[in-house]
């Protein structure tokens, strides 16, 4: 916020100095189309002994290959993007799923593509909506969003709202060689013998909400409070649960869940860095209750590059349809040993590095940012992640010019 009230400034003061030059002529500002291209790459490395798979305990090892890309179109009032990519999953505890090392559920991938298109108004007000497809083989997902936004006239208030729906189907098959029908549920292999579920689809309706207001010229707050709704197969069909007398079902819950979050941001802006603080509640039907607290610290090296190191915790009260292996009493209604749900501490350290050079890439081209950023996740149920994440930006553009008519 800080460089918008010098930027502010900075056109301010060039439209008073060309004004007063040229009294007695007319200008007309020429229309700025802006192509970007961001590159991305994320790598995930996972470890852990509570796989949900095995009923909570065994092998949580998992590695994710995540390539992709952005490209956004601006012209006048209005653009429009496309984002795509795949994630390539090796995962050692899928391979539990038939008691086969290296099976073909080891080894599995997730083809993704949404598109957004956004309108702004005379009023400061901004349209947006956007829709897409993610396919993985046991499961397919379509999203579909729209929203609103409005900045004051001042710049120093604004509020958003943006409803989303999202249709999974959670049958196996779709990216078999052949996309033969019919899909199926994928069950544990010794659970077969019966179709344990009636429903394979699951609905999810969310609602997000925001508010920021500019405090002063070094501070600004936000409020971002979040609904969802889901409803249908909420439960992971390969997911075991192991009871306390040796009997053995799929994970079973309940078929509507209702999450309320609410988010706080304040970022203060100092002379050469800022700090980024927010603090996230959580909480569901499932009796999940979750408080996360981030700090974020950019600063200057020199005027091309920022160093971000940040910390995070969150602290998670246990669902009440969660037990550990073999603790769930047989006559339960609903029941999971997945760890996500269990009551736990997690720390999150990571560093990001951007390098904002604006420097020319032949003719058309400017090399516009480099980002790149670590970051060591950990649970204290011995859950432990390193996730690697990078970002190449080039923008194509016009220059502004005026025009004497």
């Amino acid at each position: 916020m800080l460089k918008k009230y010098i930027l502010f400034g900075v056109t301010a003061l060039s439209v008073l100095s060309v004004r007063s030059q040229t009294r007695d002529t007319t200008f007309k500002k020429e229309t700025v189309n802006k192509t970007e291209i961001e590159i991305l790459y994320s790598h995930y490395l996972q470890d852990g002994n509570h796989s949900a798979v095995t009923g909570g305990r065994g092998t949580e090892k998992l590695t994710v290959y995540a390539p992709g890309f952005r490209i956004k179109r601006s012209i006048k009032n209005h653009s429009f993007s496309i984002k795509a990519g795949v994630d390539v999953i090796s995962s050692a505890s899928t391979d539990n799923i038939d008691y086969v090392v290296s099976s073909a559920s080891r080894l599995d991938a997730r083809l993704y593509m949404n598109t957004d298109l956004s309108y702004e108004l005379k009023n400061n007000v901004v349209l947006s909506a956007g829709t897409g497809i993610s396919a993985e083989s046991d499961y397919t997902s379509i999203p579909v969003n729209a929203g609103v936004s409005r900045t004051s006239k001042n710049k120093l208030r604004s509020w958003s709202v943006e409803l989303q729906a999202i249709f999974d189907d959670l049958t196996y098959g779709r990216l078999k060689k052949n996309f033969v029908k019919p899909y199926y549920l994928v069950y544990p292999s010794e659970l077969r013998f019966r179709e344990w579920y009636d429903d394979h689809l699951r609905r999810s309706f969310n609602v997000k909400f925001g508010f920021t207001q500019v405090i002063n010229k070094k501070m600004i707050v936000g409020v971002f409070p979040a609904f969802t709704f889901q409803k249908g197969l909420l439960a992971t069909p390969f997911h075991r649960v192991y009871f306390s007398d040796n009997s053995l079902r799929p994970e079973n819950l309940p078929n509507n869940r209702s999450k309320i979050m609410l988010g706080f941001k304040a970022n203060n802006y100092f002379e050469k860095f800022i700090v980024r603080n927010t603090l996230d509640l959580y909480s569901d039907n499932f009796g999940v209750r979750g408080i996360g607290i981030e700090s974020e610290f950019p600063f200057s090296v020199d005027h091309t590059i920022t160093l971000s190191p940040s910390f995070r915790f969150y602290h998670q009260e246990s669902s009440r349809y969660f037990q550990s292996y073999g603790m769930h009493d047989i006559t339960e209604n609903y029941y999971t040993s997945d760890h996500d749900l269990s009551g736990f501490n997690s720390y999150k350290i990571g560093m990001g590095f951007r390098y904002n050079p604006n420097k020319k890439l032949g003719r058309k081209y400017l090399f516009n940012e480099l980002n790149l950023r670590y970051a060591l996740y950990q649970q204290d149920n011995e859950l432990k992640a390193h996730i690697i994440t990078f970002v190449f930006m080039i923008d194509k553009s016009y220059r502004k010019r005026f025009i004497i008519e």
